[in-house]
């Protein structure tokens, strides 16, 4: 029996030092797979997400017209909804090259021209257009109307 109270008496645990060196490795290799993993679902999330602009704007006095060209640079279909010029929803007098009537869809990497009517040009005054997809995504530019004499 004094042999066993020896051996227990001179046995060693690990020192706190080390025990709280395993404990930050572990908690640092943890915190990496779940920043990987979270990552993994942001990146395919994200994918997904809409990404219109307007390229450019143009008028056509005769008809007070705005022709605004409009590029889908994401990785799927958009749809546009609602378009704005100054802020007034012109979504009524609204018309594309694609499609004539009702939301207008563009397909992934396509442009198309989007026609605006119902707002009186006047020149010298900067119009800021800006359409709205189904998602809610917005794009907006702005552009000075000059009457060519």
């Amino acid at each position: 029996m004094k042999n066993f109270r020896t051996i227990k008496k001179n046995a060693k645990a690990l020192s706190p030092v080390v025990a709280s060196i395993i404990l930050i490795a572990v908690t640092v290799a943890v915190s990496v797979v779940v920043a990987a993993w979270m990552g993994g679902m942001t990146t395919s999330l994200m994918g997904s997400a809409e990404q219109v602009q307007i390229t450019n704007i143009g008028f056509n006095s005769g008809t007070n017209a705005i022709v605004v060209t409009v590029q889908n640079t994401g990785n799927g279909a958009i749809t546009i909804r609602n378009a704005f010029v100054n802020g007034n929803d012109v979504s009524s007098g609204m018309t594309c090259n694609l499609t004539p009537v009702g939301n207008f869809t563009l397909p992934k990497g396509s442009t198309m021209t989007v026609t605006l009517t119902g707002t009186t040009l006047v020149s010298g005054t900067e119009y800021q257009v800006k359409l709205s997809t189904t998602k809610g995504t917005n794009t907006v530019n702005t552009a000075s109307f000059s009457n060519p004499s």
